[in-house]
C-alpha cells in the first residue's frame, strides 16, 4: 500500500488555525519518510487547545506561516495521492480552511479515515478515538495529540489493518476530495 497519513493541531476552532502538521509517507506497506512543521496561525489560541497539544503561542512565533509549508508539501497532495487521517473530516477541513484564508488552489487528492476504517473492521472497539484503537492493536502512541506521533499511528493503524484483512474493505472507503 501506498499513502500519506496526515495530522493537524489547531490553535483554536476556526479552520485556518492550524499550529502544526506532520506526514507519514508509506510506500509498499513501509513507513519511508515523515515531515513535521509548527505553523505559525494568523489566529488567537484557544487555552482548551494548548491544554490538548501543549503548543503555545510562543513555541510558533518564529515558525512559517501556512503558505510556506504548503510549497514545501504541496507535491504530495496529486489526484491518484491517498491521503489518510484518523478523522479525517477534521484533517481535511483544517487543509481546506488553510488553503481558503490564504487563497490557494485547493488540490484534488484520495482520502481515507482510520476512525471509519476502525468502526468497519473493530465494531466491538468501544470507542474509535486514535488512542482507544492504537491501545487495543498495540500500536505505540506516547505523545498523543503530537501531530508526528499522531501520524505515526494513523499510518500503523492502516497498515495492520491491511495486513489482517487486505485492501478490499478499505477501498470502499476512499472518497475523492
Amino acid at each position: 500500500m501506498n499513502f500519506i497519513a496526515m495530522d493537524f493541531e489547531t490553535a483554536n476552532y476556526q479552520a485556518h488555525s492550524a499550529c502544526s502538521l506532520a506526514l507519514v509517507m508509506v510506500k509498499n506497506s513501509q513507513i519511508v519518510g515523515e515531515y513535521y512543521s509548527l505553523i505559525q496561525p494568523e489566529t488567537n489560541f484557544f487555552w482548551k487547545n494548548i491544554q490538548i497539544h501543549g503548543i503555545h503561542p510562543a513555541d510558533v512565533s518564529d515558525a512559517p506561516k501556512f503558505p510556506a509549508v504548503w510549497n514545501e508539501i504541496q507535491k504530495y497532495y496529486r489526484k491518484d495521492r491517498l491521503i489518510v487521517a484518523h478523522n479525517a473530516g477534521f484533517d481535511t477541513k483544517v487543509l481546506a480552511g488553510c488553503l481558503d484564508y490564504y487563497q490557494l488552489p485547493q488540490p484534488h487528492y484520495l482520502s481515507l479515515c482510520t476512525v471509519q476504517t476502525s468502526r468497519k473492521l473493530f465494531p466491538k472497539m468501544y470507542n474509535h478515538r486514535l488512542n482507544t484503537v492504537c491501545s487495543e492493536l498495540n500500536i505505540p502512541l506516547d505523545n498523543h495529540h503530537d501531530a508526528l506521533e499522531d501520524s505515526r499511528a494513523c499510518a500503523k493503524i492502516l497498515l495492520h489493518q491491511e495486513k489482517h484483512f487486505g485492501i478490499d474493505p478499505l477501498k470502499e472507503l476512499v472518497k475523492p476530495l
